[in-house]
Parts: structure tokens; C-alpha cells; sequence
């Protein structure tokens, strides 16, 4: 089956960690036979102006909108499947993370945070990881309603409008096929990572049916304070230094 692999990133935000995350889904993506494509801003290029103009300043609004465009895209020029990876997905299994059968498929999310004094995991679907295949039915319906609502939308949107928000509200309506292997650490996850282990983390492992091979690094909290933590580069550095030796 002939399958292309797809990131993208503004080139000029690119820090040594998520460099090395990228690296780490070209060497697989050359394990697995597949094709690789990395692409900057002109990403953007998928999507009408105006959802730009609408979204801002949350543009990873418009880059939920654009990857499903670009994969569309990637579908007419011949290949018989697309997998798109964010630029901040680790794969640190390389051997375990195999592509599943299906036409479709979505990350898998256990989301662990604080609530009302205790920590809580929630188990929901992301598209930090997204599959799709010339039989699929599901994207083509999942780009055009996300465009449609952001037709209809008025600002201001939520960063996971169209994103993890309507992939859940979909999954929970419709079961749709679930990478386990794709998952992804809250602050509070990366946090326990960091420290060698502890409870976010176990929590994390435990919304999955099968051990995780990728992590989503949730990059948009790299120095932002969330839950009493505020992991910095070096620690999301010192985090990928401990998965790829696990």
C-alpha cells in the first residue's frame, strides 16, 4: 500500500526537542516503507483565507483544517494511504508502532489533570494522530462539517474546536477506529515522565488497551504553568532522552 507520512511546522519555531521528535517519525516512516513529506507554512495553502482571518489568533484551529485538506490531497496524487503526525508526536517504539488495518483511524487521548483536589484521567480521542485511506468514508464527512461549522461560527473558538472536541463528540456517537498506540501526556503525565514514573503517568498507561509506542508532547504547554507544573525545552529534551532509552 502506498502510503505518504505528513508534519508540519512553522520552520522558523523549531527547537532542538521537537527537531528530535520529528526526526524520530522521518526514521520511522523509513522503517515502515513509507513516504515522508514535511511542509511549513505553505500548509495553509489547503484551506480557504478566510478561515484564517476568522480563526486568528488561534491559527491551530486553521491547521486542524488544513492537515485534513492536505491528506485529501495527498489521496488525489496517488497514494493509497495518508497518516498525519503533529510535529510535536514522539515515536520512541519505532518497533511496536505498526499502522493498523482499517480505512480511518485517530489517536487515542487519556488526558490526566487535577480536579477538585485529586487526579483525574479522561479518556478521549485526538487528531495528533490521523489516518486515512482511499476507502474512507469518515474524512471527507469530518473536513467538510468542520469547514461548515466554521462557517457558521463566531469567534471566539476554542483551540480544539474542530479538533479533539468534534473527534470525541463523533467517537462517542459513532465508535471510530482508535490508534492506542498513538497517545499523548498532559503537563502532569510529562511531569511524571520526568521524574522517572508516578501517578499521572500511570494513569495515562492505564486509559490505553494496549501500551502507547507515540506520545503527543502538547507542545502548547512548553512553558506555560498548568497544574502546578510548567515543564520548560530542557525538560521536554530530558522527557525525550528517557522515553527513547524506555
Amino acid at each position: 500500500m502506498k502510503t505518504v507520512i505528513l508534519q508540519s511546522h512553522t520552520e522558523n519555531a523549531l527547537t532542538p526537542w521537537l527537531r528530535g521528535c520529528l526526526s524520530s517519525v522521518e526514521a520511522w516512516a523509513a522503517r515502515v516503507g513509507a513516504d515522508y513529506c514535511f511542509l511549513g507554512d505553505e500548509l495553509f495553502s489547503h484551506i480557504p483565507r478566510w478561515v484564517q482571518e476568522k480563526v486568528s489568533p488561534q491559527t491551530v484551529i486553521a491547521t486542524d483544517l488544513a492537515r485534513l485538506r492536505l491528506m485529501q490531497h495527498a489521496l488525489r496524487d496517488g497514494y493509497d494511504r495518508v497518516v498525519w503526525l503533529d510535529a510535536d508526536m514522539l515515536i520512541f517504539a519505532p518497533e511496536r508502532f505498526q499502522l493498523p488495518d482499517g480505512t480511518h483511524a485517530v489517536g487515542r487521548e487519556a488526558w490526566v489533570q487535577q480536579t477538585h483536589g485529586s487526579l483525574k484521567a479522561y479518556k478521549k480521542v485526538h487528531n495528533a494522530f490521523l489516518m486515512t485511506t482511499t476507502d474512507d468514508t469518515f474524512l471527507p464527512f469530518y473536513a467538510d462539517a468542520a469547514e461548515r461549522m466554521l462557517t457558521r461560527a463566531q469567534p471566539p473558538l476554542v483551540p480544539q474546536f474542530i479538533g479533539p472536541k468534534l473527534l470525541t463528540a463523533l467517537h462517542n456517537m459513532t465508535e471510530l477506529c482508535v490508534e492506542e498506540r498513538a497517545g499523548m501526556l498532559s503537563p502532569l503525565a510529562l511531569r511524571a515522565v520526568l521524574n522517572g514514573g508516578g501517578k499521572a503517568y500511570e494513569m495515562t498507561l492505564e486509559g490505553h488497551k494496549v501500551p502507547p509506542a507515540a506520545f503527543n508532547l502538547s507542545a502548547s504547554y512548553c512553558g506555560r504553568a498548568s497544574d502546578g507544573v510548567c515543564n520548560t525545552d530542557a525538560d521536554y529534551a530530558a522527557v525525550i532522552e528517557k522515553l527513547m532509552a524506555s
